[in-house]
């Protein structure tokens, strides 16, 4: 499973992803009630996995050498 998704995302993205799809998500409840809000679970489900797919597409991460361990 760990080579299917394999944690690129650093502690600090994984913070951030999870507030900016939080409050994106929330539009859906709160605000404008339109479902554009649920395109806010992409950011927040990659947040909880700590792996994102465009990262491991392109070959990117975050994480620092300390974290791959």
């Amino acid at each position: 499973m760990s080579r299917l998704l394999p944690k690129n995302e650093h502690s600090i993205d994984r913070v951030v992803r999870f507030g900016i799809g939080a409050a994106v998500l929330s539009l859906t409840f709160l605000g404008p009630h339109t479902p554009w809000g649920l395109v806010g679970l992409i950011p927040l489900v990659t947040a909880l996995v700590g792996s994102c797919p465009v990262y491991t597409l392109t070959g990117l991460s975050t994480r620092t050498a300390k974290q791959t361990r």
